[in-house]
């Protein structure tokens, strides 16, 4: 018997096409055992979690859980598949709730915990015993992997759950959670003089101006730190038109590079965009009226439902959000305990990742290195990869 979990379903799926529920496209799979089970650890939580485990002849004896992406309560069964069809027993969770809005944690924290931090752990600690209690052993080496908020939640797992996984994979991760939002907000104010048309022209130059730095010339930037593009060089000699920036467009430009900061102090909020971004910047800073995620702030952080975010205080607003929701952030860079039993972490971040710009995860990374004593007490088990174009 598993404390606080009910098993609800245990099934062998036969090898062959395998529909996610919900899911449009089916999966082709080898044979699997299917186990559905729920988890209550509060008395406001229902954590829903599924292992699937391969025949005892073709199981590596390892372990993968699996991370989700936004605030969805979605399992992510491709994922999964992935793993198993490579032999590993694998477990992925709805983090606690099943719809992709915030309204799920409005009057219920415990709810919110259960997304932050609390479901994934309590998933892993359930799928470990369920898979001793198949093959008749636990699993020799276990594994997390997960990309955005996966990513977030393998930072997540690291610092407060070190020893659930020995070897952890962080993709892209949005574990800077609070500033990530608040950016978004002063990104969404600072880009109102830019329009969707000028956009391409910005990215083209930009990568006209920095591809060739690595000495090869294929439409990827490399390395944006290596070059020190001024979008100044578009400014408008003869009036505003699509083949230029006007002088407010050029310093929108400027700030979004540089990132957010506290328009009364001048201190970083948040990371800067990356050059070679920009077409994508129409998904949340050009063009739309209310910043990414907007509930967050409304529903979470204000309990308003008609707040406005033309009405957000960077000193006073922010400060009260990283103490209210601290909950949901991932940024503690001691990472001793995980390094401790012998825990190994990768992270890799796009360049061009339009989610979560690619400096935060150096930032990260450069926090740990100097909590840890320097990069030679890092590297040897935690590395940072940087993804051109991707």
């Amino acid at each position: 018997m598993i404390p606080n979990t009910e098993i609800t379903s245990a099934v062998d799926a036969p090898a062959g096409a395998f529909t996610p529920p919900g899911a449009a496209r089916t999966i082709n799979l080898p044979e699997f055992c299917r186990v559905m089970a729920v988890s209550r650890p509060t008395n406001d939580s229902e954590i829903h979690f599924e292992v699937w485990m391969p025949p005892t002849a073709n199981w590596n004896r390892k372990f993968e859980g699996v991370g989700n992406a936004g605030f969805s309560g979605s399992l992510s069964y491709s994922t999964m598949a992935n793993a198993l069809q490579r032999g590993y027993a694998t477990a992925g969770s709805d983090t606690g709730h099943v719809p992709d809005d915030l309204k799920f944690g409005v009057g219920h924290p415990d709810k919110i915990a259960d997304w932050a931090y609390r479901a994934v752990h309590v998933m892993t600690e359930n799928a470990k015993l369920i898979i001793r209690d198949y093959y008749g052993r636990l699993p020799q080496y276990s594994y997390f992997t997960g990309c955005s908020t996966g990513g977030q939640q393998a930072l997540t797992t690291a610092q407060r759950f070190p020893a659930d996984y020995d070897g952890i994979v962080a993709g892209d991760p949005g574990h800077n959670r609070i500033h990530l939002m608040a950016g978004a907000m002063w990104t969404l104010a600072a880009a109102s003089p830019l329009t969707a048309a000028k956009l391409p022209l910005i990215t083209k130059t930009a990568i006209s101006s920095c591809d060739a730095v690595d000495g090869v010339t294929d439409g990827v930037i490399d390395d944006p730190r290596r070059c020190h593009f001024d979008p100044g060089v578009l400014l408008c000699k003869s009036g505003d038109n699509d083949n230029c920036l006007t002088a407010p467009q050029v310093e929108s430009v400027r700030k979004i590079y540089e990132g957010a900061r506290n328009p009364r102090t001048g201190e970083r909020i948040f990371s800067g965009w990356t050059l070679g971004t920009e077409t994508s910047w129409t998904t949340y800073f050009v063009g739309p009226t209310e910043p990414r995620r907007n509930e967050f702030w409304r529903l979470w952080v204000f309990n308003d439902p008609d707040w406005d975010w033309h009405t957000f205080d960077f000193d006073r607003d922010l400060a009260f959000a990283d103490t209210k929701m601290a909950v949901i952030n991932s940024v503690d860079a001691d990472l001793r305990p995980f390094k401790a039993p012998n825990g190994k972490l990768l992270m890799y971040h796009g360049w061009a990742d339009d989610n979560v710009p690619a400096a935060d995860a150096i930032e990260y990374y450069d926090r740990v290195k100097a909590a840890m004593g320097g990069a030679d007490r890092t590297t040897d088990f935690f590395r940072l990869f940087l993804a051109p174009g991707e």
